[in-house]
């Protein structure tokens, strides 16, 4: 009979400034061993089910706890959270709010200085587990220095020092490339292999984390448990999206065709769906494709010509970049972290200078012009939030730009209002920023931009950390910027974002541009996936599967498909 190591009985949990419980009556048993998914939208409660889990609720979130949560068959209520750390580790979501050491041995190794443990058993120790996460050769860095993949090893290094029992990893894909993401996935597969662990995953990108095989899937909404059951069983059923999360696209192309889902067909991963099940009905529904009319071309708007640059002089980041970008053209800009991709929107914005080459905008050279002239005609929203608040409250740091320009107060109050209702914000006007979660805050920063009705915007990361939902409300809401003349580019790691909104994707590998093409064929084509460390679409491999003989025409007619659905859905 399997251990049970955490339990939930008739557990409910209030935070103190609110009038409603975040969790209702939640009824929950994981066994030694499992790996476990929790997926649900913001707000769900998925986040304070792992705060109730690793002690942050009650000892630094105050609230009101009625039922009971055993944890290894204590009482949780009786633990202190320094003995929930030596129970069960944490890696956050936003890996910089976790680093405490100058260097990453030293990061590392921080539990173990605690624990007054000797030097030369602090120098095996961590060697051991930093080669374990593949980070040794890093160890004399500054965390702060790394990619966020190595700052997710690091985090990870610093729990695993500890001998946990218990792993919990809050969203680990939120802020990585796809095929670091899918590389995270695989370490966290081997690490409960190998060690035993229990693993719990909080995410909502359910075609990322089933990459690997999850032992069971637990879907929350609105403070209670909706689903408890395996990965196969609720692909099936077919209900994520009634709650906000976005099925695997391979899961929504099989029933674009009428082809009946059953937990039979071991939907969790495409290469194992039965091809004789689905081949004939898969192909009949491709036959149907209807060609696009080709649009006409608009104006060059902004123009990147031979743009090269380096920080340091012995190493160039950026080499010989040429593009042009349209008139409210919807242009994604992808490739691995570290390729260049935010250092070539900081060229644009005026936040550095080219090494060499221009830019221009509307035909008119940028050298010379200020970052505030700049920031008039183009908008910058950077990836990590936390770097672009300056405000105490929601609704004070959305309006701030309009209020440095002297906009009307009702003029203000009228347009923070529409924007923050756009991004799904509007709940929360009067909330202080702290209060949020990093996806919120998120949502913060890209409203304080779109408030400023910019002609070119800029979006690093747009939908790092945000449930379907709200990246759905987002993305058309740039969608409906765009139809209005508004030019739009994405630096994204979220291939489903680049298939489903842009015609356009420009791809940089190691500081050099490979490919400027449609997004269907950048992510069929396996000579710009790998060293753009991008992944290919699951609807290849769908449409290998069923034996489809233009594996890109087929995406090709899912996206123009999906568009059609999406918008009868966004836009009745």
């Amino acid at each position: 009979m399997k251990k049970t190591v955490i339990e939930f009985n008739n557990f409910s949990f209030k935070y103190r400034a609110q009038t409603e419980n975040t969790l209702t009556d939640i009824n929950l048993k994981i066994y030694q061993g499992e790996k476990i998914l929790i997926a649900g939208v913001s707000g769900s409660g998925k986040s304070t089910l792992g705060h109730c889990i690793n002690g942050l609720i009650p000892h630094y979130y105050k609230g009101d706890i009625t039922g009971g949560l055993l944890i290894q068959g204590k009482d949780a209520a009786q633990l202190e959270i320094f003995d929930r750390s030596k129970m069960i580790g944490t890696v956050l979501q936003d890996s910089d709010g976790q680093f405490v050491g100058q260097t990453v041995g030293e990061d590392i190794a921080f539990a173990l200085e605690n624990d007054c443990t000797p030097q030369n058993d602090m120098i095996r120790r961590v060697s051991q587990v930093s080669r374990l996460v593949e980070i040794d050769s890093h160890l004399l860095a500054a965390p702060q220095e790394l990619s966020g993949g190595q700052k997710q090893r690091v985090s990870l290094a610093g729990v695993l020092i500890d001998d946990v029992e218990i792993l919990l990893f809050d969203e680990p894909l939120a802020n990585l490339d796809p095929a670091t993401g899918r590389y995270a996935m695989e370490m966290i597969d081997d690490l409960a292999r190998g060690t035993g662990a229990t693993v719990i995953i909080i995410e909502h990108r359910i075609e990322d984390v089933l990459w690997r095989p999850v032992d069971r899937v637990i879907l929350v909404d609105e403070g209670r448990i909706i689903e408890d059951t395996t990965s196969d069983k609720i692909l099936a059923a077919g209900i994520l999206q009634k709650y906000g999360i976005r099925e695997p696209l391979y899961v929504t192309a099989l029933s674009y065709a009428g082809i009946q889902l059953n937990d039979t067909m071991r939907l969790s991963h495409p290469s194992q769906i039965d091809a004789c099940a689905i081949k004939e009905p898969l192909s009949c529904w491709y036959r149907q494709a209807v060609k696009e009319n080709p649009t006409k071309e608009q104006d060059i708007v902004l123009s990147v010509s031979d743009i090269s640059f380096s920080y340091i002089p012995e190493r160039e980041v950026l080499h010989q970049i040429s593009f042009d970008i349209r008139r409210n053209e919807m242009t994604a800009i992808v490739g691995k972290n570290g390729a260049g991709k935010s250092t070539l929107s900081k060229l644009i914005c005026g936040f550095e200078k080219p090494t060499s080459g221009e830019i221009l905008l509307e035909g008119e050279k940028l050298t010379g012009i200020s970052i505030r002239e700049r920031a008039d005609k183009i908008g910058f929203v950077m990836q990590n939030p936390n770097q672009m608040i300056s405000q105490v409250m929601i609704r004070d740091e959305v309006g701030f730009a309009l209020k440095l320009r002297d906009v009307p107060k009702s003029e203000v109050d009228d347009r923070v209002n529409e924007v923050l209702k756009t991004c799904g914000l509007y709940p929360f006007r009067n909330w202080p920023i702290s209060t949020l979660s990093y996806g919120q805050k998120k949502r913060v920063t890209i409203a304080a931009i779109l408030v400023q009705n910019p002609e070119i915007i800029i979006l690093d990361e747009p939908t790092a950390g945000q449930d379907f939902r709200h990246y759905t409300e987002i993305m058309e809401f740039l969608q409906s910027l765009q139809e209005k003349g508004i030019t739009i580019l994405l630096i994204s790691h979220d291939m489903h974002l680049i298939l489903e909104y842009t015609k356009r994707a420009i791809v940089i590998a190691d500081g050099r541009l490979i490919a400027d093409d449609s997004p269907a064929r950048v992510l069929t084509d396996k000579t710009i996936i790998r060293p753009a460390n991008l992944k290919e679409t699951s609807l290849l491999t769908l449409a290998n599967k069923a034996g489809i003989e233009n594996p890109f025409n087929f995406v090709n007619h899912f996206i123009a498909v999906d568009r059609e659905a999406r918008h009868k859905l966004c836009r009745p």
